[in-house]
């Protein structure tokens, strides 16, 4: 792979092994390292982009270091030096600059030693101007706009500083450094936005919903039915009665387990998952199949973890009546084609479910043509409060799906004989609701609709892009799950080092990740392994945070 084939973003495309390996040979083909350097792009390339320890000196001198994928400091053939590497002293590197709207002049830098990159704007004397290798967007009050990584993205389309400015946690400083949150596979942090409205509810709302008279329940009531339709409108769901409040995700695929799955499955009947799997859409089907003497089935994935559809088909037969799946796998990133997958089982008659916990912060939603019968998330997920998540039960299916918890707020009439229900969604919402992290959920979706989900998949694209090639190429790396469609979740291993110990090591330089089997033990060992290391991204991550992240991990590698 060409630097032109990479873009004059920088940002390098998906790369298969096959394609890895002949970059390899490329970058080392000769004695001592690289050959020939590749053909430069048509524009300025971008400057490598990190940040080592405080401390230098830097001048200004002509020059140019071609970049590529084998490290997070690009190596390149430069005078001086005779093999590819890390930076040295006596390197030269070329970094893209603007100064404002009408000029965007190219600055050639030697440091004089690792330094912070960020250090170039105090020591070049211009403090307006970033220099990781990101172009600056003025902005008509004349400060930095932002960061606009994405040839053909303009920052009005994305601003990943202001964003960042949202997020408060950002600021925290983690062993005497800089809070890099790479674990938003597991949980994301909030926005300003979230916390806020949390404390306005508590402060001036906060009161049980429904049938009282006064006004905090007003209040109250208005906002939580505010969020059910807010909700409706983010997953473009046909009505607000079709959208139910529970935990999470988990509680969600339990309550279709538990009322939907004990009334229509019998003996012999099918359900229908994949290798994919978290287990909590795993376990909730061995009970029910337990109860009800229904057969688990399960869809197998290659090698490389992508979804094996023709023979997922293959399983779809007549005694099929569930088919759930997740639309992006947790532990690997692999995204499923869930549309073609709803279509299969409903030529067979059979419902779906589709885990959407780690799909809707990354991928848009239309529920009305994706047709699944089921669809849950969880609001932690994205950007909102834990404790809460959502379960779409299709009109279609409520004849089909009794109530599964019982008490208040869910029924109509009870007399000690027997109990009258509501209609949905109260029917399935027993008890008193997360009324406040609902409305939570629903300022997190406000924050994510105002940015756009689009904009979002796109820039995370982005940065999965970059790290993909550079940390594939650290010796001793082994990418877990390199399905061809994939969200923003890097699964990795470094040989000779337990993920848990990578994990404790990252977490010395302020690098939060996930370490271990991810609940989703099944995946894991298809692949050979137990755990893993699983940095995962989101929209107010930077190209500049997975530098540190990458160098992290090759001095590991290099026993450090």
């Amino acid at each position: 792979m060409s630097t032109t084939e990479r873009g004059p973003a920088g940002f390098a495309p998906p790369v298969s092994p096959a394609q890895l390996a002949a970059l390899a040979s490329q970058l080392y083909a000769g004695p001592g390292g690289v050959g020939v350097e590749p053909p430069p792009p048509p524009v300025a390339p971008p400057a490598p982009r990190g940040s080592v320890p405080d401390g230098s000196a830097l001048a200004a001198v002509p020059g140019h270091r071609a970049p590529s994928p084998a490290g997070p400091w690009l190596p390149a053939t430069v005078p001086g030096a005779a093999t590819p590497g890390p930076w040295q002293p006596g390197d030269r590197l070329e970094l893209p600059l603007s100064l404002g709207p009408w000029t965007e002049p190219t600055v050639g830098l030697r440091p004089a030693s690792p330094s912070d990159f960020g250090r170039l704007r105090e020591v070049a004397g211009l403090p307006q101007g970033r220099l990781d290798g990101h172009r600056p967007v003025p902005t008509d009050s004349g400060r930095d706009g932002g960061l606009a990584p994405i040839d053909g993205l303009p920052a009005e389309a994305f601003d990943v500083t202001s964003v960042r400015a949202d997020f408060p946690i950002l600021t925290e400083r983690v062993n005497g450094h800089q809070l890099i949150w790479f674990d938003n596979a597991a949980t994301t942090q909030k926005p300003q936005a979230v916390i806020d409205r949390l404390a306005h509810f508590y402060a001036h709302e906060n009161s049980n919903i429904h049938r009282a008279a006064h006004t905090l329940a007003a209040r109250a009531t208005d906002a939580y039915e505010d969020a059910r339709a807010t909700v409706r409108d983010f997953l473009g769901a046909a009505r607000s009665e079709e959208i139910i409040f529970v935990r999470g995700a988990t509680e969600g695929i339990n309550l279709v387990a538990q009322s939907w799955g004990r009334k229509n499955l019998l003996p012999g009947d099918e359900i229908l998952i994949s290798e994919l799997e978290h287990h909590a859409n795993i376990v909730p089907w061995q009970i029910v199949a337990k109860a009800t003497g229904a057969v688990l089935k399960t869809a197998p994935v290659d090698q490389a973890g992508n979804l094996l559809v023709g023979e997922l088909a293959e399983l779809i037969g007549p005694r099929t009546k569930l088919v759930a799946v997740t639309w992006v796998a947790n532990a690997i990133g692999t995204v499923t084609p869930v549309r073609e997958i709803v279509e299969l089982a409903h030529r067979a008659g059979a419902r779906v479910l589709i885990d959407g916990a780690q799909s809707v912060p990354h991928l848009p939603v239309s529920l009305a043509s994706l047709g699944a019968d089921f669809f849950v998330f969880s609001g932690h997920k994205i950007y909102g409060p834990t404790g809460i998540g959502v379960v779409y039960l299709a009109e279609r299916v409520w004849e089909e799906t009794p109530a599964w918890h019982g008490g208040g707020n869910m029924i109509a009439d009870v007399t000690i004989e027997r109990s009258i229900y509501q209609d949905p969604p109260n029917k399935y919402e027993a008890g008193t609701g997360n009324i406040a992290d609902a409305v939570g959920l629903a300022a997190a979706l406000r924050y994510v609709s105002k940015v756009g989900i689009d904009r979002i998949a796109t820039y995370e694209a982005q940065l999965l892009d970059y790290a993909t090639p550079r940390l594939a190429a650290i010796p001793g790396v082994r990418l877990v799950g390199t399905a061809q469609h994939k969200a923003s979740v890097l699964s990795f291993v470094l040989a000779g080092h337990e993920p848990e110990d990578v994990g404790r090591a990252l977490n010395q330089r302020g690098i939060a990740v996930r370490a271990g089997h991810h609940c989703a033990q099944p995946i894991l060992r298809r692949l050979g392994l137990e755990k893993t290391v699983r940095p995962s991204f989101a929209f107010y991550n930077t190209v500049d945070e997975i530098d540190l992240f990458l160098q992290a991990i090759a001095d590991l590698s290099g026993g450090e």
